[in-house]
């Protein structure tokens, strides 16, 4: 039996990129904050490419998946870069509706970027999310460009489009060729106005370089005689191997984008107030399923899975993550500063909370951040550097006082001080007294009902946002969802309007309990019609066929269902209506009150509030009852 040829293996090369793909994994992890999980398996995925690309059978798919700001896009240019592939990169951003590109196919893009080889090379495919085949509704779009992406996520062979461009080039050529012959012949060899005499130029020597797959240098092709080039063409034509797909299978295919449908968070975009660490602790549950699930609402069931299995995804950043991302870039500020005007500068940690305090919007991830170090501290520092190179100054401290609210320093004995108010803060400053006392009842009436109802301290109580309408919220855990839970979650969703009668009286009651009424209605409607926990009705009436009975038969249920609940708010805080007024005041006093404070407040008056992590999922014990 005849044997296997052997793969030859250049050890000593495998070796030396491995220890560079180490290399590189220790420099990403220096540059981004917050993510080496992402930055492990990206590199472990890709070793297989980056080590021995020649036996790959299909390109190297891997999908990056997060809310805007978290660095999806740098990290890949990042790898790009310590790899040394720009040359063989390509960042394309494919979208059905952009008018602005003049490609309508990957393989002309990937052409034009000088990749049209079976050579190793990436691809990253960003902002897939505006590129669909499915409308919001459901249907199908009608026509899209670019769909030879999927046959590139399939197998890696992109089919080359260009015999129209071959029969362009000969039906120029020959026609210049016609026009010749008509000339008497003497002359042919020497008329300067013979077509066939011009030479190829450099722009369409590009094209012919990549379409006949030529070795000769640019520069000598477009010196060609057009006379000559038509032989060329000629010749490629009649072998016809250059009609055959381009092998892609040695590409590393990086696909990125934003799934509002699997990071619903990220619409939050004004919520400044919120704990990153209560965004981080959500996002962290998005499994490879939620992503799959999020993107059958753009592609057909094929499309999605050309995706493949590997789905990166990345959580919010935690606050640590955001201090650490903001001492970073000052001290990049300060270390620029030493070294072009040799003045040590250093700041304070209130410098520090005042950009965190003002420029951490959590979904937003780091481009607020960054915004706000350059006008907190940048435009400050440069009024500050001026003054001390005057007076030969070799170091001074930034600081802030949040009482008299200025920026400040000292040089050589002389306070400075430049009167300053966060923007975020200025808004928050700007919040009415009477409107916050009422939000502050509002808020503690659904803490109370959720202490009161689940034994947990909410995880973050705000009632001093920054809105120019003054706003606040109680963020509670996860809850799973069963029959008892559910008419628990309408009673604290009830609870905040409610408090507002019970405390100033039911004419005083304002209409910011709109949207936890439209979650109640929602609530009760899905325990009824979708779930079938009353007893009286048991067809899924969210079915949009499929049922005879008329699912308004079920609205008198509904309101009646609500009603009570109204009237079980009512008593609940009636009961604990001095727990109410001590954790409306103190909100109203502190702007926002955590959950060990929340806790507290509610010991003095009996009740236990239970500390739980951001993660924490509350739900019955079910294995315990199977013995």
């Amino acid at each position: 039996m005849e044997s296997l040829p052997k793969f030859k293996v250049d050890k000593e090369r495998l070796r030396q990129r491995r220890t560079e793909l180490e290399i590189l994994r220790l420099k990403l992890k220096e540059d981004f904050v917050g993510i080496d999980d992402i930055i492990d398996s990206l590199l472990d995925y890709i070793q297989i490419w980056y080590l021995m690309p020649e036996i790959l059978t299909r390109p190297i798919i891997v999908c990056l998946w997060g809310m805007t700001g978290v660095g999806k896009t740098d990290l890949v240019r990042k790898l790009v870069q310590y790899l040394d592939f720009q040359e063989r990169f390509a960042e394309v951003e494919l979208g059905n509706t952009d008018q602005t590109t003049y490609f309508s196919s990957v393989a002309a893009i990937l052409k034009a970027n000088g990749i049209s080889d079976n050579k190793p090379s990436i691809v990253l495919f960003d902002e897939i999310q505006r590129f669909f085949t499915i409308e919001p509704d459901g249907s199908p779009v009608q026509s899209t460009k670019f769909n030879d992406f999927w046959e590139l996520l399939s197998d890696g062979r992109l089919a080359k489009r260009e015999k129209d461009d071959f029969d362009y080039y000969i039906t120029d050529f020959m026609f210049n060729q016609r026009q010749r012959n008509r000339r008497p012949a003497d002359i042919q060899e020497t008329d300067p106005d013979d077509p066939l005499h011009d030479t190829v130029g450099l722009w369409e020597a590009r094209n012919l370089k990549k379409m006949l797959d030529l070795y000769e240098d640019v520069v000598d092709i477009a010196d060609m005689s057009k006379k000559h080039m038509l032989d060329l063409i000629l010749e490629a034509k009649s072998r016809k191997r250059v009609f055959e797909p381009v092998d892609y299978s040695q590409m590393l295919v990086i696909v990125s984008g934003n799934l509002d449908e699997a990071f619903q968070m990220a619409t939050h975009t004004s919520d400044s107030e919120v704990d990153a660490d209560i965004y981080h602790a959500f996002t962290k549950k998005i499994t490879a399923v939620d992503i799959k699930n999020a993107l059958t609402r753009r592609f057909r069931p094929e499309q999605v899975a050309r995706f493949g299995n590997i789905h990166l995804i990345y959580p919010s950043l935690k606050r640590v993550h955001f201090e650490g991302l903001i001492r970073k870039e000052v001290q990049k500020i300060l270390l620029r500063t030493r070294e072009n005007f040799g003045v040590s500068v250093s700041v304070t940690d209130n410098i520090y909370s005042l950009i965190y305090r003002n420029g951490v919007f959590p979904v937003q991830g780091v481009r607020p951040v960054f915004s706000s170090v350059t006008d907190i501290l940048e435009t400050n520092l440069s009024k500050f550097l001026f003054e001390a190179l005057n007076e030969d100054c070799p170091a001074f401290e930034i600081d802030y006082n949040p009482e008299w609210q200025v920026i400040s320093t000292s040089i050589r004995d002389r306070k400075l001080e430049i009167a300053y108010v966060g923007r975020m803060d200025k808004i928050r400053q700007g919040n009415i007294t009477d409107v916050v006392a009422n939000v502050s009842v509002h808020e503690a009436g659904h803490a109370v009902a959720y202490v009161a109802l689940f034994g947990l301290a909410p995880l973050q109580l705000k009632s001093k946002v920054a809105s120019s309408y003054a706003s606040g919220f109680t963020f509670p855990h996860e809850i799973y969802e069963t029959k008892d839970n559910l008419v628990k979650k309408i009673i604290v969703f009830l609870a905040g309007g409610i408090a507002e009668e019970v405390v100033f009286g039911e004419q005083n009651a304002t209409v910011g309990r709109a949207n936890d009424r439209e979650n109640v209605a929602v609530m009760a409607m899905d325990y009824i019609r979708r779930y079938g926990f009353d007893a009286r009705y048991q067809s899924n009436y969210t079915l949009e066929y499929g049922h005879a009975m008329d699912k308004f038969a079920t609205d008198k249920d509904v309101e009646s269902m609500i009603s009570g609940l109204v009237s079980e708010t009512r008593h609940l805080l009636d009961k604990h209506r001095d727990f109410l007024l001590r954790l409306s005041g103190q909100l109203y006093m502190r702007g926002s009150l955590e959950a060990a404070e929340v806790a507290a407040i509610a010991a003095e008056f009996g009740h236990t509030a239970e500390l739980r992590p951001e993660g924490y999922l509350h739900l019955f014990g079910y294995r315990d009852q199977l013995g």
